[in-house]
């Protein structure tokens, strides 16, 4: 339910801004505005909410809490109206529609336009001519861009008495009366009562229905992070019988005498145990490469069981900062808040699309870009690099291609360059081989082999650079990882 015309006049005259003047401006959310107001000696802060069926603006006493990253239009209001002088405010008839005068100074004045529909509701910023300099939320159908003409509503004559029985003031003190545990007073102002109501109790932007909302996406995201867990900790369950292919490798080779040519078991004593095993061979293949598959296997299990190690820390502090964050939500109050926490993990679909392949690192302003096989190699060359970018790989071994964005007038740092070398390392056929070779030149000294394989390239004016894989590294990497995603 948002506010009537009536009520919106009530509150206007309690707010009683004219001669106010705009301290500062904050956005906490895409339809959420605070404007810091001052006026002889008392502080406001003027909340307008945009949310459907929350739709309203009132006096708020609760903490507005700033967005991570600035947001457009907030940044804009502040460029223009920030230490603006309130003129006038009022409602424009019986529309809903609020209009602010604001001047800097007689030669500089601004109408800003606070529409509180349900289903279009906006704040629109104007010359003193209408001419809209920036919205809200940017609608051409209506003509709410940039340089158009704001229109504003045609006003309806209607007489006060007709108007108030057809849209009468909320009773709001039979309503805090009815309220349980309700910290309001009778004597309260309409303002406090909005700023409570809807808080509570509003479809959108109110804290239950908030908790609601945090409930089902705690619930989501802790099953995958529990699932991805798991199948790590069965994976290493998986490689615990590492030390027995190992053994096994040592008994084919122990009683290869025995086994006959063509054969696919070899059946001995185990001088271990002293049992009877039966060991699967392949009959293509010597005893020796018998025994060394087996100790292949067995060298992948014992490395692969070490990083799963990593993983698995990964995992669990992937879970815990999800706990964390949940519990952060349930305990606070601020509605305000909570829908700024839940919408800091729940990105819009278009920025949560990347617009590239691979993976991506933010290091110290340094911006990596790593492919993992032939096609996002070759898909990150041809459209997501230039020739100043820095591109590595490692010598001798198939692996994935890393690219260091170039910065202008900056020199990429040893430090970035080791971070790109690790990575291009990981990445290769060359993980487990410990001290590895890479080659490194600009993208512009890349040349595509004729009628080679996808993605492969001839490099010239390289570089080299040797290093040993570093554990710490990587995980730091991962962590910047994680938090990017």
């Amino acid at each position: 339910m948002s506010l009537n015309c009536n009520e919106i006049n009530l509150i206007l005259s309690e707010l009683d801004l004219s001669g106010s003047f705009i301290q500062d401006i904050i956005q906490p959310g895409f339809d959420t505005l605070a404007l810091y107001t001052y006026k002889e000696g008392q502080a406001k802060t003027v909340l307008i909410c945009t949310a459907q069926n929350s739709v309203r603006i009132n006096e708020t006493r609760r903490k507005i809490p700033k967005n991570e990253k600035p947001l457009r239009f907030m940044e804009f209001l502040r460029s223009r109206i920030k230490g603006c002088r309130i003129n006038s405010c009022q409602q424009i008839g019986l529309e809903r529609v609020i209009k602010m005068v604001l001047s800097h100074s007689e030669n500089e004045i601004f109408n800003l336009y606070i529409r509180l529909w349900n289903n279009a509701a906006n704040v629109i910023l104007c010359d003193q001519h209408d001419l809209v300099l920036d919205t809200m939320f940017r609608r051409p159908e209506r003509y709410e861009v940039k340089d158009e003409v704001f229109i504003t509503p045609a006003v309806i004559e209607e007489k006060q008495e007709e108007a108030e029985i057809r849209f009468p003031v909320r009773d709001w003190k039979k309503l805090i009366a009815q309220e349980k545990d309700c910290p309001l007073g009778e004597d309260c102002s309409f303002n406090q009562f909005i700023d409570y109501w809807y808080s509570e109790h509003a479809s959108t932007l109110s804290r239950e229905a908030l908790l609601e909302k945090a409930e089902k996406w705690y619930n989501i995201n802790h099953s995958k992070k529990e699932a991805a867990l798991q199948n790590l900790l069965a994976k290493v369950e998986a490689f615990k019988n590492a030390e027995q292919l190992k053994h096994q490798g040592d008994l084919i080779l122990a009683f290869g005498y025995q086994v006959q040519a063509g054969s696919k078991f070899l059946e001995c004593e185990d001088y271990e145990t002293g049992k009877t095993v039966k060991l699967l061979l392949d009959p293509k293949k010597s005893v020796q490469e018998n025994a060394s598959e087996y100790y292949k296997q067995y060298k992948k299990a014992v490395t692969g069981s070490e990083e799963l190690k990593h993983d698995i820390e990964i995992a669990e502090k992937s879970l815990a900062k999800l706990d964390a964050l949940y519990e952060e939500i349930k305990n606070e109050q601020n509605p305000v808040k909570i829908e700024q926490l839940l919408r800091r993990d729940s990105k819009p679909k278009q920025q949560q699309k990347k617009n590239h392949p691979g993976l991506d690192y933010l290091v110290n302003g340094w911006y990596i870009l790593v492919g993992r096989d032939a096609n996002e190699n070759d898909e990150l060359l041809r459209h997501h690099v230039r020739g100043e970018d820095l591109w590595l790989h490692v010598r001798d071994f198939p692996g994935g291609y890393v690219f260091i964005k170039a910065r202008k007038g900056k020199t990429v740092p040893l430090d970035i360059l080791l971070d790109a070398a690790n990575l291009a390392v990981y990445y290769s056929k060359a993980r487990n081989a410990g001290k590895t070779d890479l080659y490194y030149t600009h993208v512009k000294y890349l040349r595509r082999a004729k009628n080679g394989p996808k993605g492969l390239v001839l490099p010239t004016q390289e570089k080299n650079l040797c290093i040993e894989p570093d554990k710490k590294r990587l995980a730091r990497l991962d962590s910047l990882h994680e938090e990017m995603d």
